[in-house]
């Protein structure tokens, strides 16, 4: 295998590489913005709920119901504090991801990198040896019209 076939197949390794990168990035980006919207959704029914509360305690609330209303207020208060953590967590999961993204796009633009200059090269050596040719071509024809060869 040459050495320009091994750097394309490992260019085409870093490009799944990176594909498959930024396919978890975008799940993980997926992720949070369904945490976010769990905890949007629990800060709206806490909110709702003391307001239940509040109108409850206007028009006159038992001991036990009113027991009952901060209990269950403190029971979202927790449920809230885990979906806060859980999106922490999730967004560094995704800054996680993108790092990880990141490092396999530098990878493959190095290799790019590699595999365009080796084009490079080659079309250089290849434009010498056509000019080197074309050069020995004319210089025979020069050659032959001073001796008056045809």
């Amino acid at each position: 295998m040459s050495a320009t076939s091994q750097l394309a197949m490992l260019s085409d390794l870093a490009r799944d590489a990176r594909d498959q990168a930024g396919q978890l990035l975008a799940g993980e980006r997926q992720n949070e913005r369904n945490v976010a919207a769990q905890l949007e959704s629990l800060n709206r029914y806490r909110l709702e709920y003391a307001e239940r509360l509040q109108q409850a305690m206007r028009e006159g609330i038992d001991p036990a119901s009113m027991h009952n209303y901060q209990q269950f207020l403190a029971s979202l208060d927790g449920a809230l504090q885990r979906a806060r953590q859980a999106l922490d967590a999730q967004q560094q999961r995704v800054q996680h991801s993108q790092q990880q993204w990141q490092q396999e796009q530098k990878r493959l633009s190095a290799f790019d990198t590699l595999v365009s200059r080796r084009d490079a090269e080659r079309q250089r050596q290849e434009a010498r040896r056509e000019q080197r040719t074309n050069d020995e071509m004319a210089a025979g024809r020069l050659l032959r019209q001073r001796t008056g060869q045809p």
